[in-house]
């Protein structure tokens, strides 16, 4: 994961502010919440001229006191109770979601071969293979938005974005073989499935190279 002076600086910050109180989900989604809000500021102000420094200054500044998060962090820290509450209820949306996910996928596989041993023509077989995509974007939210016993569940926002670059490489797989057995034509079925690959392994690669540890201090 790759990171310039400026993240490295935000994130110095982000968990300076925080520093001493007891590791929980509430307090890592709020440092990804705080450190994004930075970064755009920072961004924001170098657009309109400042340099890095003082950018960082003034985003900093505009966030105010913080003194409230750092107090209310605190004390959810010290209180296993509430943790063990938002992790539960994180918890059971993600096995929804993984269970839909797979559901979703072996309706997908079970319909098409259905359909291949109906003799249905190879477009129509592989047409149903959409619930499979769906089913590989569901699951990858799912997973990646989950608490373990050694990472923290990941932001939402980004949990989608990798969502829909899996989703994006897996549908450039069903465009792939669709079109290509619907014309015939090798060369149709390649260029659909650059366009959705490309896109999704940049998506994929931008949040890489963008992405937080979620590695939990204690083991």
């Amino acid at each position: 994961m790759m990171r310039n002076s400026a993240d490295k600086k935000v994130q110095a910050y982000v968990d300076g502010l925080f520093s001493g109180v007891g590791e929980s989900q509430q307090l890592f989604d709020l440092k990804e919440e705080l450190t994004t809000n930075l970064k755009e500021k920072i961004a924001d102000y170098k657009k309109d001229g400042m340099d890095e420094s003082a950018a960082f200054k003034e985003a900093v500044s505009s966030m105010g006191d913080l003194s409230g998060l750092v107090d209310d962090m605190r004390e959810v820290g010290q209180n296993k109770a509430k943790q063990a509450v938002y992790s539960s209820m994180t918890a059971r949306i993600s096995a929804a979601g993984l269970i839909t996910g797979i559901l979703l996928i072996l309706f997908g596989v079970l319909t098409s071969a259905m359909l291949y041993f109906m003799d249905m023509e190879l477009e129509a077989v592989t047409g149903t293979a959409i619930f499979v995509v769906f089913g590989i974007a569901i699951i990858t939210y799912s997973g990646l938005t989950r608490e373990t016993r050694k990472k923290y569940a990941m932001n939402r926002v980004r949990a989608i974005l990798y969502a829909v670059a899996v989703g994006l490489v897996a549908f450039s797989l069903f465009v792939a073989f669709t079109t290509g057995f619907a014309t015939g034509e090798v060369y149709i079925a390649i260029s659909s499935f650059m366009i959705f690959f490309l896109i999704g392994i940049g998506l994929w690669l931008g949040l890489l190279f963008t992405g937080t540890d979620r590695r939990k201090m204690v083991a």
